[in-house]
């Protein structure tokens, strides 16, 4: 594997000196890209793109292309995992996710393989490989996984819900059985991460999308726990090296709890206050965020305000990784963008000695 050139972001990410905040963000390989859409129809759907490797390779690397940023991200999806359980992927228009086999009972528990990610995802593995050769060493990329309380709301739901009554029910009337399936994907998505690394990906995201949807104790038992599981079992293995980010959308108020599974960073939304979150964990984890993704509908000059106001909230010093606190949207024009990266890039070297 060649040498990382520009290391910026995994050395924030272990605390390190830095000459400037690393930046890149959440979905910046996406449809607000007018060539990403183009091989996504070139490719004829979602699944389709994410399936080629090839593919998968050329819009992983169009962000990077048009904005200097510190890292690309495996351009996948988290529900690969459930998918290669046997679940049935599909996407319905303007619906989103579905899944054919819902996973509802305890004979659907029972009847999920155990996942071989070399055998069930290596299309994924064939991508990291594929986008590591093109990368050349210019910049880290980031391997990621759904959370196994996300993915499970997935499966159990059978695509996005609004209530989340159906993994909700589980939980409460049967927890014994909810247990058991997240013990079963937080084991496989180890697995999973555990690959993408052995095929080259130099840090980790877990995307707990719906952690936020729990209350104080259920975020612990559902999905806190399972996440500490996963880096646990990633520190015993071949990633045991490789940064490890959370990220629980809604997730400030238990930044200890997050901080307390080993992770190296805390990815906060934007409904967190970096510089209290910073105050609060002193130097035990990374800080990554936290623009609100609406900020890039608003005129440059805005965005670049936005930008100075978290980099002067998170202060001088390592540790912090500047990103959306969730995804780019759609809508959002590419100049925005490259406002936010310029912004990042003129202001942030006075933050650091």
């Amino acid at each position: 594997m060649p040498a990382i050139k520009n290391d910026r972001f995994l050395r924030a990410l272990r605390r390190e000196p830095v000459d400037r905040t690393p930046v890149w963000i959440m979905r910046q390989a996406g449809r607000y890209l007018p060539e990403y859409r183009e091989t996504r129809a070139r490719a004829g759907g979602i699944i389709e793109l994410f399936r080629n490797p090839e593919l998968a390779c050329e819009v992983t690397l169009q962000p990077l292309e048009r904005f200097d940023l510190d890292a690309a991200i495996l351009f996948s999806d988290i529900l690969t995992v459930p998918d290669a359980m046997g679940l049935g992927l599909y996407f319905e228009a303007g619906e989103g996710p579905r899944f054919r086999k819902p996973v509802r009972t305890a004979a659907d528990i029972d009847a999920l393989p155990v996942l071989d990610p070399g055998r069930d995802l290596g299309y994924v593995m064939d991508a990291v490989r594929t986008i590591v050769r093109a990368l050349d060493g210019r910049v880290p990329l980031i391997g990621f996984s759904g959370s196994p309380w996300t993915l499970a709301t997935y499966m159990v739901e059978g695509g996005s819900t609004r209530d989340f009554a159906r993994i909700k029910t589980l939980a409460f009337a049967e927890p014994r059985l909810m247990h058991r399936l997240l013990a079963l994907v937080a084991d496989a998505v180890t697995a999973y991460l555990e690959a993408q690394v052995i095929a080259g990906a130099s840090a980790l995201q877990i995307f707990d999308t719906w952690g936020g949807v729990l209350g104080h104790a259920a975020y612990r038992e559902f999905s806190l726990q399972y996440m500490a599981r996963i880096v646990a079992g990633l520190r015993a293995g071949p990633a045991g090296a490789v940064p490890v980010i959370l990220f629980t959308k809604g997730g400030g108020i238990w930044i200890d709890d997050i901080a307390a599974t080993g992770c190296d960073c805390i990815g906060l939304d934007w409904t967190a206050d970096l510089g209290a979150a910073r105050r609060h964990t002193g130097s035990r984890v990374a800080l990554q965020g936290n623009m609100d993704p609406a900020i890039l509908r608003a005129p440059p000059q805005r965005i670049r305000r936005e930008v100075a106001a978290l980099l002067d909230s998170y202060g001088p010093g390592a540790g912090h990784v500047f990103n959306l606190g969730h995804g780019i949207t759609p809508d959002i024009d590419p100049e925005r963008v490259r406002a936010l990266v310029d912004a990042v890039r003129e202001l942030s070297p006075a933050y650091h000695g």
